[in-house]
């Protein structure tokens, strides 16, 4: 693996890993007093309030997730809406069948730990692995014959949208989970991971966050426990 991201790009989110989700009063209300709800995240194009299930916008340019009011988030609905700056970020959760990645492919990618996702440039067309650590995000180029084998095997990565999406893989400790999720959901991993891991190895307390990051998932809800209220854009697969 190559050189360590310091810092996640979306602070927001490591925000977000860290809070409990709250349960609704009547009426949607989450119980915070008039303090907390001045600190209430506010989007970050125009600064309006944001709701709990806001969606998020990949700045191609600083590689860094943003957050969006629902009126924002309609702005870039379409991929060319945003241009070659920002990319509304998918809704689309997909557990991959079968066995995915078989060990002998896995080995190929290069990849020397068990948890990491994989995201495709859309400008290079070059795929990335991304591994969480305590220090942050190691990045790897793929190789792209080792791709395409990947393609091949499993054809549902060939629909993986392009700097939006991500093939996110957790072969740790016996662990077989292939999905196509949308990248801050890898972000909001990264950073369970990081805030949780302790000693050379993780320690017990992050391989249950991590397994709890996975169960909901297979729960059909979103890595911060939140239900997904919307299908992913028709953006989201390329050709669309």
């Amino acid at each position: 693996m190559s050189a360590v991201s310091a810092a996640f790009p979306a602070p927001r989110l490591r925000r977000l890993a860290r809070r409990p989700a709250r349960p609704l009063r009547p009426g949607g209300r989450d119980g915070r007093d008039g303090a907390d709800e001045a600190r209430q995240e506010r989007c970050d194009l125009c600064s309006e309030p944001l709701p709990a299930d806001h969606r998020h916008l990949l700045d191609l340019h600083a590689g860094a997730v943003s957050c969006a009011c629902r009126a924002c988030a309609l702005l870039f609905d379409r991929q060319e809406a945003g241009g070659a700056h920002y990319r509304l970020l998918p809704r689309r959760r997909l557990r991959l069948g079968g066995d995915g990645i078989d060990d002998t492919l896995w080995a190929s990618l290069g990849v020397p730990v068990g948890l990491a996702f994989f995201t495709r440039g859309g400008t290079s067309g070059e795929v990335t692995a991304c591994c969480p650590s305590p220090l942050g995000l190691l990045r790897s180029p793929v190789a792209p014959d080792r791709w395409r084998e990947a393609e091949a095997s499993v054809p549902a990565l060939a629909t993986l949208a392009d700097d939006v999406e991500a093939l996110l893989v957790d072969r740790s400790q016996g662990a077989r989970e292939h999905w196509i999720v949308p990248l801050d959901d890898c972000y909001r991993l990264a950073a369970v991971v990081r805030e949780h891991w302790k000693g050379l190895g993780g320690g017990p307390e992050v391989r249950r966050r991590v397994e709890d990051f996975f169960h909901r998932l297979a729960d059909g809800a979103p890595a911060d426990g939140r239900p997904t209220t919307e299908p992913s854009p028709t953006d989201s697969r390329p050709g669309t």
